[in-house]
């Protein structure tokens, strides 16, 4: 008991920290990943535990997202169907890869990660929303979020980057790029999550812990709009990630 209490503290804290960086911008799962993992629990079992605090994170952040008018239906037409269809393949992938398999490529994503909060390489300076692609633009559209959803289907850490990085190219500053991304993932998590439970690989205690504080986080990241200090913050994450990353590649 006093262990189950213990972790699911620390989970809560997690999920808090993890919720506020995925509204924000992303890679909050780069963090509570490894820490169920370090719980004790399969990679492929955290992977799928981790869709219960998503969904529920995204849930909060979309709602204070649309209260603010900040979604776009047209955008959502256009980005949520092929990511639902490329979240399902993706999706299947994670359930039947092998464990060290799965550790192994959650590895390489994390360093990877890392990489990609050192070198930052969208500004976001944008404002105000943006014209709905035509043409070769759109079918570029479509193409990029099928392929993100398929990454999300299969490990969802840090898919926040990434469609940060679609939204920024289509012309989104950061919030309404923000808001689009969340309501994405909210739109895939669900089947995602019916198919991991399907296959027996939540566990719903720790999942719930975690939920509770990514969806306090989540509601905090809607209104931290501009964020003091996130560079500082960023370079913790990114230390972090590092060092999970190490132990996943050369631990025993």
């Amino acid at each position: 008991m006093p262990d189950l209490i213990t972790n699911s503290l620390l989970l809560f804290l997690v999920g808090l920290v993890a919720g506020t960086l995925n509204i924000i911008a992303g890679g909050g799962s780069l963090l509570s990943l490894p820490v169920m993992i370090f719980l004790g629990l399969p990679p492929t079992v955290a992977n799928g535990t981790n869709r219960v605090a998503i969904l529920i994170q995204n849930i909060g952040a979309s709602w204070s997202f649309h209260q603010r008018g900040l979604v776009s239906k047209e955008w959502l037409l256009l980005a949520i169907p092929p990511a639902v269809l490329g979240a399902i393949l993706g999706t299947f992938a994670a359930v039947h890869i092998g464990e060290l398999q799965f550790q192994r490529v959650l590895a390489v994503i994390l360093v990877a990660a890392a990489a990609w909060q050192i070198w930052n390489p969208f500004k976001l300076h944008k404002d105000g929303n943006a014209a709905l692609p035509t043409g070769i633009r759109r079918l570029a559209f479509i193409a990029a979020f099928f392929l993100i959803g398929v990454y999300g289907g299969f490990i969802q850490a840090g898919i926040g980057f990434l469609l940060l990085a679609a939204t920024s190219a289509a012309g989104f500053n950061l919030i309404r790029g923000n808001a689009l991304k969340v309501t994405v993932v909210l739109a895939f998590t669900p089947l995602a999550l019916v198919l991991f439970a399907w296959n027996g690989k939540i566990d719903w205690a720790m999942g719930f812990a975690l939920a509770a504080g990514n969806f306090l986080g989540g509601l905090a990241g809607v209104h931290l709009q501009i964020l003091k200090g996130h560079k500082w913050v960023r370079g913790v994450v990114t230390v972090v990630i590092i060092v999970f990353a190490l132990r996943l590649l050369f631990g025993s």
